[in-house]
């Protein structure tokens, strides 16, 4: 069975890059171009087992997003995604529920080894 990972980002070069990065380690991949269409597939998908998401995306920020996953009790780990690195940012970030913080442009490897360390594949 694959793990199913919610990417969140309102470019599709990222999303696309992020994906193949993602499959290529056995995941399935759902795309999503901000927080309101995440929240969406994520109703659509109630088994994903890890969301990539994005900072700053119209409509619905990244930070917006993780409030409304926490106010509605959603345990998906995040790991968000962004070119922002300022540290009051990634604690708010956690404050919020985040697990991890990875900066824009991603090594594949870390990104995989994110993946797996919240969503393995195989469980």
């Amino acid at each position: 069975m694959s793990s199913r990972v919610l990417v969140v980002d309102d470019s599709m070069l990222v999303r696309r890059q992020v994906g193949t990065a993602l499959k290529v380690q056995g995941y399935e991949v759902v795309e999503a171009v901000d927080g309101f269409d995440a929240l969406e597939k994520l109703a659509g998908h109630p088994d994903t087992r890890l969301i990539v998401c994005d900072v700053n995306m119209p409509r619905m920020n990244g930070l917006e997003f993780l409030e409304q996953l926490s106010s509605k009790g959603n345990q998906v780990p995040v790991v968000m995604l962004t070119t922002e690195g300022q540290p009051e940012l990634i604690q708010k970030a956690k404050a919020l529920g985040a697990k991890g913080w990875l900066v824009k442009p991603f090594k594949p490897d870390y990104l995989a080894a994110a993946a797996k360390k919240f969503a393995p594949t195989g469980t």
